[in-house]
């Protein structure tokens, strides 16, 4: 799968949803669905992920830089 923002897999995967809810995919493609909705959902979860662990990387650093400035 090519680089997809988080801002595009939340907005595909709603369009999912809201096609299930309302029952606009037919049976033929609601497994193509499912599965395309699984993917998306990794996509999130993985930015998210990573997102995270960046800003943990941050507020270590910036841990770091308010201690030595106090010493």
């Amino acid at each position: 799968m090519n680089e997809m923002s988080y801002q595009q897999a939340m907005e595909e995967l709603e369009q999912i949803v809201l096609a299930m809810e309302t029952g606009d995919i037919p049976v033929d493609e609601l497994s193509k669905k499912v599965k395309r909705a699984s993917e998306l959902i990794k996509v999130c979860k993985t930015v998210l992920y990573e997102t995270t662990e960046d800003v943990n990387k941050v507020l270590k650093e910036m841990e770091g830089i308010s201690k030595s400035e106090k010493e």
